[in-house]
């Protein structure tokens, strides 16, 4: 199987310069680029540029696929719109990670398999790219599920606790389970993670927390978020004020709910596992039996149809066998195992054993057909 790599980038905050444009186009020829993006597959060979550095200077998200089984994502917020101390918690491994560069925070989603993955059409970066805005709106699943790949890849011992447990955990958007399916996170291990999420959560700000909110703003600070509304080109104003009102509320656990531990969370991982496995098996075995009976009652309608057509049948056999063709000896097996089965269920086989001993002592110099007769049991 041949080598894949493929590499896509998006600009959403704002749209590349001309001059980022001309910078990219210098690393590769052959990428598609336009003023938000950047693509490019490789069959062989390999990207020459540093997709850390061009998330930095460049890019909002990055999604990386190879077909050996590693895949990447990440994405770059502003970090006055995701303080670092929010999203900390959830990093600290290897598979998920954090870091700050200038006045952004960049977050890394890394899934290393060694299963050898051949999918080109299933990776899109724009599936993934809807998580940004649900982290400045308060949702941090994203973290989380980042946090529990962490886990899966044992780079925490059993002791580590795990951080705040997001609300609605069991019931992911499609991004969310598009992010869960890009990088394989077992979904027996969201399952019991998601036992200790709150259901739901208003993530909405009302009329009177806004009002006390403005009532702590000092005037020049007023001032100066009236001027920065006025400019077009600050769309994540409204973000951050909404984030200076939720902040102390964000993601924290209902009712005091108590920190797992990650042998916690695997043990009952586990059992969710063994469970849903028995139900699986449970679900195999009545489709089985279910189709079983239903063959069994086709099978039976069918021999009940051929009652009082044995001696045509048979006719068609001797016809059949006469050819010396191979095919034609596996039409008259067949009819065979329905005059068996048929003589069986009328409960009168002599008249069937009899007729076949004559079958055979006619037929004995074939040896193909005298094999096809034993492989079917007559």
């Amino acid at each position: 199987m041949s080598e894949y790599q493929y590499y896509e980038f998006q600009a959403i905050d704002r749209p590349l310069t001309q001059q980022q444009m001309a910078e990219l186009r210098s690393v590769s020829t052959r990428a598609r680029i336009t003023a938000t993006s950047f693509t490019n597959e490789y069959h062989w060979g390999d990207f020459k540029g540093d997709p850390g550095r061009w998330m930095e200077r460049y890019f909002d998200a990055f999604l990386y696929f190879a077909n050996w089984g590693t895949r990447h994502l990440m994405l770059r917020l502003p970090s006055r719109l995701l303080p670092p101390n929010m999203i900390e918690p959830y990093c600290g491994g290897h598979s998920m990670s954090c870091r700050i560069k200038s006045e952004h925070v960049i977050l890394s989603y890394l899934s290393e398999s060694e299963e050898f993955d051949w999918d080109e059409d299933g990776s899109e970066l724009s599936s993934l790219t809807p998580l940004r805005a649900d982290m400045l709106r308060g949702d941090y699943r994203c973290l989380y599920l980042g946090w529990l790949l962490a886990v899966e890849q044992n780079e925490f011992d059993d002791a580590t606790p795990e951080p705040p447990v997001p609300p609605v955990l069991k019931d992911l958007t499609g991004s969310l389970q598009s992010l869960s399916d890009f990088l394989r996170i077992d979904r027996d291990l969201v399952a019991a993670a998601a036992e200790a999420s709150p259901n739901s959560k208003a993530t909405g700000i009302s009329r009177k927390q806004i009002t006390e909110q403005l009532a702590k703003v000092p005037t020049e600070e007023k001032d100066e978020f009236l001027i920065r509304l006025m400019e077009p080109e600050d769309a994540s104003l409204v973000w951050e004020r909404k984030q200076r009102v939720m902040r102390d509320d964000l993601n924290q656990p209902a009712g005091g709910t108590p920190r797992r531990q990650v042998a916690e969370l695997r043990a009952r991982a586990e059992t969710i596992r063994q469970a849903r496995e028995r139900a699986e098996a449970d679900r195999r075995a009545h489709e089985k039996a279910q189709h079983e009976r239903e063959h069994a009652q086709r099978r039976t309608a069918y021999l009940d149809s051929l009652a009082g057509r044995e001696e045509d049948l048979w006719q068609k056999v001797n016809q059949l066998v006469a050819t010396k063709q191979p095919k034609r000896y596996d039409e008259a097996v067949t009819i065979l195992k329905d005059l068996r089965d048929l003589s069986a269920r009328q409960g009168d086989q002599s008249k069937f054993r009899q007729a076949m001993g004559k079958l055979h002592d006619e037929q004995s110099r074939k040896p193909t057909l005298v094999d096809r007769l034993r492989a079917a049991g007559l």
